[in-house]
């Protein structure tokens, strides 16, 4: 293992990284602190160079930007690592709130900490936070999961796994996928305590509390707009995720299994939770399942 250290405020031959959190909707929540890196920083790399030059305007930043998206991350990572590596303050944002959650950024700072480029982060918006204090379902400890798979057995199958998770869990969704993922949440979950947060810090923010079914039906008597943040009050009684195939001895090791697989998990994941059930090692599970220790015995 290879061992990092960085002082972010040490004298360094080469530039830094610098990651700002941009407003989640009202422009009064940007810091002094991250308005004066923008205005000195050689380059802005900017997930929509159009939505962040707006955020520029308002506050009269002439800073030149260059994109940095999903869909040009491997191209341009190392166009400006090198950029930091001669010297230059580069200053990365997302569209809204923190860069690398749910959003481009990740893959840029692990280039850059191989890299020995200095990364400062910079305290400011962030939904995921902004709503669980105003939510009432307990604050810590939380998880944030961020956005979960669109497929809707995929999204069942991950569901199923956080299920018995006794911490608040926080997600993030689409209007048009809103109503799908709380059915699926109260399939997984039941009438646990939940609330959506809405438009967060803007005109129309909107926060609905209550069960997951509740939310479900308000979900579907109202027309769905804005970016959703979900959360969901962890299980106070969580039990271990068993099915038919428990871990009874009488029940054959691939057929528990295949039950699970019946119920949306990838095998995989099966094998995992029937190797936990049954105090096994995972590897003599996934053996059984796809038959290689009898196979080798042959």
């Amino acid at each position: 293992m290879t061992i990092y250290a960085q002082s972010s405020f040490a004298s360094h031959q080469t530039g830094t990284l610098y990651l700002v959190p941009t407003p989640i909707g009202n422009l009064d929540d940007i810091t002094l602190r991250a308005l004066k890196v923008l205005k000195t920083a050689d380059v802005i790399a900017a997930e929509d160079t159009r939505n962040t030059q707006k955020l520029l305007n308002h506050f009269e930043i002439k800073t030149k930007q260059i994109s940095f998206h999903e869909h040009n991350t491997a191209s341009r990572i190392p166009e400006l690592v090198r950029m930091l590596e001669n010297g230059k303050t580069i200053v990365q944002v997302s569209d809204a709130g923190m860069p690398s959650i749910s959003d481009p950024g990740h893959e840029l700072v692990v280039a850059c900490v191989q890299a020995h480029v200095p990364v400062v982060s910079l305290p400011g918006s962030t939904a995921g936070l902004t709503s669980l204090i105003a939510s009432g379902l307990e604050p810590q400890p939380f998880l944030f999961y961020g956005f979960l798979q669109r497929k809707p057995k995929e999204q069942r199958a991950e569901l199923a796994e956080l299920q018995n998770e006794t911490a608040t869990l926080i997600f993030y969704e689409a209007p048009h996928r809103l109503k799908q993922t709380l059915k699926n949440m109260v399939q997984a979950m039941g009438d646990r305590p939940a609330a959506l947060g809405r438009e967060l810090t803007k005109k129309h923010e909107e926060y609905v509390r209550g069960t997951l079914p509740e939310l479900l039906d308000w979900a579907t008597d109202n027309q769905i707009r804005g970016e959703f943040v979900i959360l969901v009050g962890g299980n106070p009684n969580p039990q271990p995720l068993t099915t038919t195939a428990t871990a009874d001895a009488t029940v054959p090791i691939e057929t528990q299994v295949e039950q699970l697989i019946q119920t949306g998990l990838k095998p995989n994941q099966a094998i995992k939770q029937v190797a936990k059930t049954n105090h096994l090692v995972r590897q003599t599970v996934y053996n059984r399942f796809h038959q290689l220790d009898q196979e080798e015995k042959s």
